[in-house]
């Protein structure tokens, strides 16, 4: 009687055991309320320009405005496209751009298409020192197969481990890939990386440069996928989209926006919106002095750094095969002569103030500014850093029409004329004149502020003078 009843003791003790077990296993963590800030398409905007007044953006305004939002629970991520491109003093200012996002408390940054000009040496170099991880899925060595960098990144809030997954589309020219660089298809990144993320995380978020097609079929195929944030958009989102089990969120506007999404993860790893917002950095947003002074000491170090740009050898005369060119720059000293009354639109216009701008900016060693501030920056004949504002500068008669040395020689010396200018239009001002560089380019609006044209030519039998 007594080993009976010890056996039904023991029984009853493993039978309340395994309940309790049970019973732990099923429990689920604590509901937490999750927000989600995300950037994208920044381009090296450490800082506004400065070129306009109003201008939105920068990473200055973005600090600001999320040094005030509070939260334990928050994650911060950047879609792609920080980087403004490859050349070595882009590489300058994404430094102290990582540095910037670091001090946001950024948990990840995708890349995108801009960063996977990169070469793999260079992002795998990018990999180890910055300070913020850097992920993307399906950027891959060429070589070996492999990620460059950190594929996804997993981080804990409340009790539940989020995954950060970072893809960007493959809608990308092979020769615009950096050297060594490949790019592997998002569904079939997805496809193998899904089951093990869901195996680790209790939620997934994509971080998708892709358009917005592509961010609703990826929803469609991968029930996976708890949050979809994407930047490679024509316009950020104006409502937030479910697709399959997905919330859709997308942002981009060149920097001057920043999305939020607020989300509640409970059950294991259900997620349900709660909020969203997408929250334009506008001008009247003050400048974080912390961010600022990084860009002081991109451009100090850009100054002092000797650059590809500044080597002659590297500034083909021939960059289309089998075209020469005929003229150089020669200055606009060289056209006011002749050309009185457009001297006289010019030296009355922003145009002949341009290199100024730049100085009072300290901006003046900056390949980025410099070549809409000076005449042919990045030719062979045209402006260089070297020349440090003593000639070639502003927006001259060249920076619009072109190198004009031929046309002054045929000019000074009675030649026969065989130089002509091509005519001019309002897309030779929108290579300057555009996005935060400008104030919504109108040729109607912006041309009779400089218009100009032939020189009157003197009647001297009626002593006046007609065009």
């Amino acid at each position: 009687m007594k080993r009976w009843l010890a056996i039904l003791i023991l029984l009853g003790a493993i039978v309340g055991v395994g309940v309790f077990l049970a019973s732990r296993k099923k429990s689920p963590p604590v509901p937490v309320d999750l927000t989600v800030f995300f950037t994208c398409d920044a381009r090296g905007r450490l800082v506004p320009c400065g070129c306009f007044s109003g201008q939105y953006g920068g990473l200055t305004r973005l600090k600001t405005v999320l040094d005030q939002e509070g939260g334990t629970n928050s994650i911060r991520a950047d879609v792609g496209n920080a980087i403004r491109g490859k050349e070595d003093y882009n590489l300058i200012e994404y430094k102290y751009m990582l540095q910037a996002y670091a001090a946001m408390n950024f948990d990840a940054l995708n890349l995108g298409h801009r960063e996977a000009q990169l070469s793999a040496d260079q992002l795998s170099a990018l990999k180890n020192e910055s300070p913020v991880t850097l992920i993307s899925a399906n950027l891959l060595d060429k070589k070996s197969g492999s990620p460059l960098v950190e594929p996804y990144k997993i981080i804990n809030r409340g009790k539940y481990k989020v995954a950060l997954l970072g893809l960007m589309d493959s809608q990308m020219q092979n020769e615009s890939l950096g050297a060594g660089v490949g790019l592997e298809k998002m569904e079939v990144t997805l496809e193998r990386l899904l089951p093990e993320l869901k195996r680790k995380a209790d939620v997934v978020i994509l971080l998708a440069f892709t358009d917005e097609v592509s961010l609703s079929r990826l929803a469609q195929e991968f029930y996976e996928l708890d949050i979809i944030l994407g930047g490679k958009v024509s316009q950020p989102s104006q409502k937030l989209d479910k697709e399959n089990r997905s919330l859709i969120l997308y942002t981009a506007n060149e920097g001057r926006a920043l999305g939020r999404l607020k989300a509640k993860v409970s059950g294991h790893g259900k997620v349900a919106a709660v909020d969203h917002e997408i929250k334009l950095l506008q001008d009247q947003i003050p400048e974080s002095d912390a961010v600022r002074s990084m860009a002081e000491k991109y451009r100090k170090e850009v100054r002092a750094t000797k650059l590809s740009v500044d080597d002659p050898a590297n500034l083909q005369d021939n960059m289309v095969p089998g075209v020469k060119v005929t003229a150089a720059y020669v200055g606009s000293q060289n056209c006011v002569e002749c050309h009185k009354t457009a001297a006289k639109v010019w030296q009355e216009s922003g145009h002949a103030e341009a290199m100024n701008t730049l100085i009072n900016r300290s901006a003046d060693a900056d390949p980025n500014c410099i070549a809409c501030h000076t005449v042919g920056f990045g030719s062979p004949s045209g402006y260089r850093r070297e020349f440090a504002g003593k000639k070639l500068v502003d927006v001259g008669c060249e920076s619009c029409h072109g190198p004009g040395s031929l046309h002054v020689e045929q000019r000074q010396k009675q030649l026969p004329i065989t130089f002509k200018f091509r005519p001019l239009g309002a897309g030779d001002c929108q290579k300057c004149h555009f996005g935060e560089f400008s104030r919504p380019f109108d040729w109607n609006r912006f041309w009779p502020h400089i218009q100009h044209g032939k020189e009157p030519v003197r009647n001297a039998a009626l002593g006046k003078d007609k065009q």
